[in-house]
């Protein structure tokens, strides 16, 4: 799962002709209690049981629909939480629906990804594959992700397994930023104007 993760970075994710890079994901596995299929199998986690490659998409904080990748085999509950995009395709719809401009705020999260997508709750159990949200392997021509791992954000359990994985040449992942982004990365991300 922490491969799936890793490898999910730098692949690219769209819906409906929005989308972007992968820049920053976070894996969650069954054993351990900051993932929801830790509880077991219920209505809400049975997707995370199901095959890999099909869409989890949950409410957080009753506000966010989250993206998140089922990526281990049937009957084990683990999935990839897509936690940021480097948007290129649908910029101008992203903006309307975010209300933002700069372009390193649009996916910089996963509730904005999801928003920015108009990624909602219908599409969870939607296959990843041939679905309405696909994700495409990288390409070769572009630039290979240089990914960097850290703690998990945004949580209170299990927080310090180091499952996120990020992308250290994009300015687009999302803060706090990991402490293995060396100071010049840094200080390049900090001035990035758009």
């Amino acid at each position: 799962m922490q491969l799936v993760a890793r490898d999910l970075v730098g692949c690219t994710l769209h819906h409906r002709g929005v989308g972007g890079r992968i820049v920053e994901t976070e894996s969650y596995h069954q054993d351990e209690p900051a993932c929801h299929a830790y509880v077991g199998r219920t209505e809400r986690t049975q997707t995370l049981f199901g095959p890999p490659g099909r869409a989890y998409v949950y409410r957080s904080y009753g506000i966010h629909a989250l993206l998140n990748a089922v990526a281990e085999d049937e009957g084990i509950g683990a999935a990839v939480l897509i936690r940021a995009l480097e948007p290129f395709d649908g910029i101008d719809e992203m903006r309307e629906r975010r209300r933002v401009e700069r372009i390193t705020e649009l996916c910089s999260g996963p509730g904005k990804l999801t928003e920015a997508l108009a990624i909602g709750l219908e599409l969870g159990g939607s296959s990843l594959c041939g679905g309405p949200v696909q994700i495409h392997p990288r390409s070769s021509t572009e630039r290979p992700a240089t990914v960097v791992t850290g703690e998990r954000i945004g949580i209170t359990k299990a927080a310090a397994l180091p499952w996120r994985f990020c992308d250290a040449e994009s300015a687009c992942i999302s803060r706090p930023w990991p402490a293995a982004l060396r100071p010049a990365q840094r200080a390049r991300r900090a001035a990035t104007p758009v």
